[in-house]
C-alpha cells in the first residue's frame, strides 16, 4: 500500500516538514521526511493537564463495564484501519510490514482483554476479628496517567498502558517518541472519533509531541500520580528520580539483555527459529530480543554453523516488501552505536563468525541497513554487558546447566529469557527460584514475541514495571482498605480497651 493513502485513511495531514515549529519525521525505510507535527510549548502543555484534570472528573463516574465499551470501539475501529496503521508503522520505524500489521493487531488484543476487565475489577473481603465487622478491599482510579513510549513499539506499548487505564478509569496523556510521531497522531484521531461519537471530552486522551524535555514536564509534574516510561534504563533511571522526589508512582519498563539458552537436549531446528527472529527482528531493535546465545558445548559447533546458514538466507530491505525478513536501523545514530559496539567486540577480544557492516547500494540509501552478525565472546565483556539495540548476537559455550542459568542471570538487565530442551528437569530448574532471574521466562520459545495475555515486564535494570496482561492492572489503581461495623458498639482492634 502506498504509504501517502495509507496517511490518506488515517485522516493524517502531514505539515510542509520545513516549518519552524515542527518535528519532522524521517523513514529510515528511504530516508525521506514523511511530513511534521507540532510541538508541543509549555503553555499548550499547561491547558492539556487541565483539561485532562477537568475530563476525570466526568470520566471516573462512568461505569467500568461502560468505560470497556468505549475502549471495544476503538479495538474495532483499529480492526478497520488495522492495514494502513500497520503500513505506517512499518514505514515510520521501519519494521517488517508482518511485524507493523502485529503491532496493530497486538493493540486490539489489549483492548479485546481490557474490555472483560472492566467487568472484573476485583477486591477482596477479609474476615475481622470484630464481631459484626466485615472488611474489604477496593480499587479507584488514579487520576491523570502520564505515558512515555518509545520508538521501536511506537503504538503497541501506548495501547498496553491506555486501555488498562481507562478501564480502570483513568485518563491519558501520551508523550510519543520524538522519532516516530505521526503513528501517534494516527492513534490518538482513531481514539478521538470513538470518544466524540459517545459524546465524551477529548481531554479523557491526550498527546504531547516534543523532546526529552516534553517527558520531563510529565515526570516532575505532581498533578500526574503514575508514570508509565518505556525506553533505555539511563531514561528510566531519570524519571524513577524525578517521580520518586514528589513521591509519585513510575511504572518502568527499560532495557533488556535477553539470552537463550540452548541444551544438549534441544531441538536445534525449532531453536533456530527462535534465535534467528529474536536477534533479528526489528533489526534487533526490541526490548525483548535475544542479545545471547548460551550454547551447550556439546552442541555449540553444529548449532553455530546452523546460525551462519541461516543468516545468509536473511533478505534485508524495504520493510513494505513482504518477503524481506529485516529492515532499517531507526536511524543513523542508530548505526553508528552499531559500528561503535562491533569496534569494541573486537577490541575486547571477540571473534565474528558472521561479520557485519553497512549496506549499500540501490535500496539502501537511507543509510540506516546494517548486516546482522554473529559474534563468539565471554559473557564478562563490558561491551556484552551493555545491550546494543542492534542485531548483534553474542554466542557463548558452557558445560553444565548451572553454569548456564549463572551466565544468562549475569548481566544487569532482567527482561526476557528463554531455555531450549526436551529435559523435564532443566526446564523446571529454569523456571524455579534458583533459575532465571527474569520477568519473563520461556520455555521451547524465543525471548521475543509475549502474549498480552501474560504480565509483561523485568527485573534489575528493566525497572520492575508489569504492563499488559494478569494483574497489571492494579498499577494504575489505589488499594482502599473499607471496615463496616454494623453492631451497635464500638470495638477495638487487638481488644484495646478506651471506656467513657
Amino acid at each position: 500500500m502506498n504509504i501517502k493513502n495509507s496517511l490518506k485513511a488515517l485522516h493524517i495531514e502531514a505539515k510542509d516538514a520545513s516549518a519552524s515549529e515542527s518535528l519532522v519525521s524521517y523513514s529510515p525505510v528511504d530516508g525521506k521526511a514523511i511530513g511534521s507535527v507540532t510541538l508541543t510549548g509549555k503553555e499548550e502543555y499547561q491547558k492539556i493537564v487541565a483539561k485532562a484534570q477537568e475530563a476525570y472528573l466526568q470520566w471516573r463516574l462512568v461505569p467500568a463495564p461502560k468505560r470497556g465499551d468505549i475502549v471495544r470501539q476503538f479495538g474495532d475501529q483499529l480492526r478497520k484501519h488495522k492495514k494502513e496503521l500497520g503500513t505506517l508503522v512499518s514505514y515510520e520505524m521501519g519494521k517488517s510490514l508482518q511485524e507493523g500489521y502485529g503491532e496493530v493487531q497486538e493493540m486490539i488484543d489489549i483492548c479485546d482483554f481490557a474490555v472483560g476487565l472492566s467487568r472484573q475489577l476485583y477486591g477482596f473481603t477479609m474476615a475481622s476479628e470484630r464481631p459484626s465487622h466485615r472488611m474489604y478491599d477496593q480499587w479507584h482510579p488514579l487520576g491523570i496517567v502520564g505515558i512515555i513510549s518509545a520508538f521501536n513499539f511506537p503504538v503497541a506499548v501506548w495501547s498496553w498502558n491506555a486501555a488498562l487505564a481507562l478501564v480502570c478509569g483513568n485518563v491519558c496523556i501520551w508523550k510519543p517518541s520524538d522519532k516516530t510521531p505521526l503513528t501517534a497522531v494516527a492513534c490518538q484521531k482513531i481514539l478521538l472519533t470513538v470518544l466524540t461519537e459517545n459524546g465524551l471530552p477529548e481531554g479523557i486522551s491526550s498527546l504531547i509531541i516534543g523532546h526529552r524535555e516534553t517527558g520531563e514536564w510529565l515526570s516532575h509534574d505532581s498533578r500526574i500520580p503514575l508514570i508509565s516510561a518505556t525506553g533505555s534504563t539511563r531514561m528510566g533511571k531519570q524519571v524513577a528520580m524525578a517521580v520518586a522526589a514528589r513521591l509519585g508512582r513510575s511504572l518502568l519498563e527499560l532495557g533488556g539483555n535477553n539470552a537463550i539458552i540452548i541444551s544438549k537436549d534441544a531441538d536445534l531446528d525449532m531453536s533456530l527459529i527462535g534465535a534467528v527472529f529474536g536477534a533479528v527482528g526489528t533489526a534487533g531493535q526490541r526490548c525483548t530480543s535475544t542479545r545471547r546465545l548460551i550454547i551447550h558445548e556439546s552442541v555449540y559447533d553444529a548449532f553455530t554453523k546452523k546460525l551462519a546458514k541461516a543468516y545468509a538466507q536473511i533478505r534485508i530491505g524495504d520493510p513494505l516488501d513482504e518477503h524481506n525478513h529485516m529492515g532499517p536501523l531507526i536511524d543513523k545514530e542508530a548505526v553508528a552505536a552499531y559500528l561503535n559496539s562491533i569496534v569494541q567486540i573486537k577490541e575486547q577480544g571477540g571473534t565474528f563468525l558472521v561479520e557485519g557492516g553497512v549496506l549499500k547500494g540501490p535500496g539502501f540509501e537511507s543509510g540506516c541497513y546494517v548486516k546482522p552478525c554473529i559474534a563468539a565472546v565471554e559473557n564478562h565483556f563490558p561491551i556484552v554487558q551493555h545491550e546494543t539495540f542492534a542485531p548483534i548476537l553474542y554466542v557463548i559455550k558452557y558445560k553444565t546447566i548451572e553454569e548456564a542459568i549463572a551466565l544468562q542471570n549475569g548481566v544487569p538487565q532482567g527482561l526476557s529469557s528463554s531455555i531450549m530442551t526436551l529435559n523435564l528437569r532443566e526446564a523446571e530448574l529454569f523456571l524455579s527460584s534458583t533459575g532465571s532471574d527474569c520477568g519473563i521466562a520461556n520455555v521451547n520459545i524465543g525471548t521475543s514475541g509475549a502474549e498480552i495475555g501474560g504480565a509483561f515486564g523485568g527485573e534489575k535494570e528493566t525497572g520492575g514495571g508489569r504492563e499488559s496482561g494478569s494483574e497489571a492492572w492494579k498499577a494504575y489503581m489505589r488499594r482502599q482498605t473499607n471496615t463496616i461495623n454494623y453492631s451497635n458498639s464500638l470495638p477495638l482492634a487487638q481488644g484495646i480497651k478506651f471506656d467513657l
